[in-house]
């Protein structure tokens, strides 16, 4: 009788890989150049439409300061629905409300889910896709951050950190790429990574965070090459220290002078300084790139 090891060593030497298919490129597949504008448009309308973005989204952690303000501004450039994931939608609610009578001929819904539940997140997806008609960009702002020495971190909270920011990153883009697929014009995915994802930031430890933002870029990577071949691009964006409720308080104040003093810019950014990066790869202009991760954080990580 064979050992389980001998076995497992045998189907490994008989086994076939799987294979990567990349699209022609041409104007059978869904990665054709687009149409080249028309030359009757005025030079203000043209510029209009270069950072045109269409169709319906999907924003997870959308409840947020980062994703919100993500939020407006698509919608300031033309998207027509957008599906917000949280878990906790109650604080956000009257701002969404609010938003909903600013831009009263789009749809804007919300949904409480659990990005790491799978089965959840499945039926989410194509709940949205039946609601407003299809999906066409998904923006994963969720997350959340940890700051604890590695010698003190419990096995539950490394899990736990790296289930949402990550594993969640993941079920999100494979539910949405999907339902895509399925849909057969291709689309946008952007994962919100981070500075932490590229150095290790000073002076918090955050070992788990930072692993998890970095797992999110060579995620971004991987789909981008794999799912090209369905028009779908994958990008990131990578913020540096942002003002918000999650950097605010007395007991943070001393890193968040230091964060500043270790700034080119001398300061951390607002959540409006990220939506100029997120129209653009969600726009019209922004077919040719995939792959690609754009750090917005005035020059933090040159140091």
């Amino acid at each position: 009788m064979q050992s389980a090891t001998t076995t497992d060593r045998d189907s490994l030497t008989s086994r076939i890989l799987p294979q990567m298919t990349l699209s022609k490129g041409d104007e059978t597949s869904s990665t054709g150049p687009p149409a080249l504008p028309s030359d009757n448009l005025s030079a203000e309308k043209s510029a209009a439409k270069r950072f045109e973005v269409e169709g319906n989204a999907i924003i997870t952690g959308g409840g947020g300061a980062l994703g919100f303000a993500a939020l407006k501004a698509l919608l300031e450039h033309g998207l027509s629905g957008v599906m917000i994931f949280d878990v906790n939608l109650t604080q956000a609610q009257p701002k969404i409300d609010k938003l909903q009578k600013e831009f009263p001929a789009c749809q804007i819904h919300s949904k409480r889910v659990d990005i790491t539940d799978d089965l959840a997140v499945a039926k989410a997806v194509e709940e949205t896709g039946n609601l407003l008609g299809s999906v066409d960009h998904l923006l994963c702002f969720a997350g959340v951050v940890g700051c604890q020495h590695a010698l003190d971190m419990t096995a539950a909270e490394w899990r736990r950190v790296l289930d949402i920011n990550t594993t969640g990153g993941f079920l999100c883009a494979q539910a949405v790429a999907k339902q895509m697929v399925q849909q057969g014009h291709g689309g946008s995915i952007i994962f919100v990574a981070s500075i932490s994802g590229h150095r290790v930031n000073w002076p918090q430890p955050q070992v788990a965070y930072n692993v998890s933002k970095s797992a999110l870029l060579t995620l971004k990577s991987c789909l981008a090459a794999e799912w090209a071949r369905y028009g779908i691009r994958v990008n990131s964006l990578s913020p540096g220290y942002m003002d918000t409720i999650l950097n605010e308080g007395e007991g943070i104040a001393e890193a968040r002078k230091i964060w500043a003093d270790r700034n080119p810019l001398g300061r951390m950014g607002t959540p409006n300084e990220l939506t100029g990066t997120v129209v653009l790869l969600s726009s019209m202009q922004a077919t040719y790139i995939n792959g690609t991760d754009i750090v917005v954080d005035g020059g933090q990580i040159l140091f």
